[in-house]
């Protein structure tokens, strides 16, 4: 079991042509087969794409290319999609997924304007579409099926759930479990622009219900009340029997008040998302923060053992 996606989830790409599109696509196929299925582009449908040798054993595989997502839906049964669409178009090509009613959607795109999100985010919720992003790093059920931008080497199969708003950090939470034998159930980078589709919120419901989920990493960062309101989340769980042994971490600690620092949703005002508070927040519910992310795994162990 994991959360969202498995080896039978069906994807199609929305951008695919273009070089990171090209790139991304090709490792996907590369892992474990990852069922990719069609491309989209909007003047090239009725060619075909044909994988590299970035593919690995999935070189040379063709992947029909559609003008519009609902021509690729209906004809592939795509339950997935994923955007590399520019900035500038990346909040059309979401739409258009949703209007589609795919499913699932993911969007790697960074750079988004706001304005054009909170019009994907008024759409959406009219929907039955999940959005995971935009600016994430995608989401990875390991052996089984990689969407996004994660290297897949780094992951093995397991039991810690991961949900992260830094990518880079999403990564070194995947490295230090798998180092330490435990492995993921599936690791979900939900980006972190103030704007977005699935918050920790939402992840974090799905890996309590989640048999094969035994644990928890949640990586937060300055900024924003998500951290606060998933630790509120948790705290209102507990109280109900369902809880699983959690670590956490905030980056963004030395950030100077009022100052942007990397993602456009990581900025303090008003007296708000400090990394004190969030840090507080998770302790004051049981969640074990990592005094630094190079001890996310040792951290966790150490929960685990008691």
């Amino acid at each position: 079991m994991s959360i969202i996606v498995d080896k039978n989830t069906k994807i199609i790409v929305q951008g695919l042509t273009g070089k990171t599109g090209t790139f991304h696509t090709e490792q996907a196929l590369a892992y474990h087969g990852t069922q990719m299925v069609a491309g989209i582009h909007p003047k090239k449908g009725g060619t075909n794409w044909t994988a590299g040798d970035g593919a690995g054993p999935a070189a040379g595989k063709e992947l029909p290319i559609y003008a519009t997502v609902a021509e690729a839906k209906e004809a592939t049964g795509a339950n997935a999609s994923v955007v590399y669409v520019p900035p500038a178009g990346a909040a059309a090509a979401i739409t258009e997924a949703i209007d589609a009613e795919i499913p699932f959607i993911t969007c790697i795109t960074e750079g988004i304007p706001v304005n054009d999100m909170v019009g994907v985010k008024a759409r959406l919720e009219k929907s039955n579409s999940r959005l995971l992003g935009p600016n994430c790093p995608g989401i990875m059920t390991p052996d089984e099926c990689k969407i996004g931008i994660m290297p897949g080497s780094i992951f093995k199969k397991g039991n810690v759930g991961i949900v992260s708003r830094s990518g880079t950090l999403t990564y070194e939470a995947v490295f230090q479990t798998t180092n330490e034998g435990l492995g993921q159930s599936t690791a979900v980078g939900i980006g972190g622009d103030p704007v977005k589709g699935t918050e920790f919120i939402d992840v974090l419901e799905m890996f309590l219900g989640d048999d094969e989920t035994t644990s928890i990493i949640m990586i937060g960062e300055i900024g924003g009340s998500a951290e606060e309101d998933a630790a509120q989340f948790l705290a209102d769980e507990k109280k109900k029997g369902r809880w699983k042994p959690t670590v956490g971490f905030i980056a963004g600690r030395t950030a100077p008040p009022g100052r942007t620092m990397g993602h456009a949703g990581a900025v303090i005002s008003g007296g708000k998302g400090g990394a004190e508070d969030k840090i507080a927040a998770m302790e004051e519910v049981g969640i074990a923060v990592s005094p630094s992310p190079a001890q996310l795994g040792k951290t966790l162990v150490k929960v685990l053992n008691g």
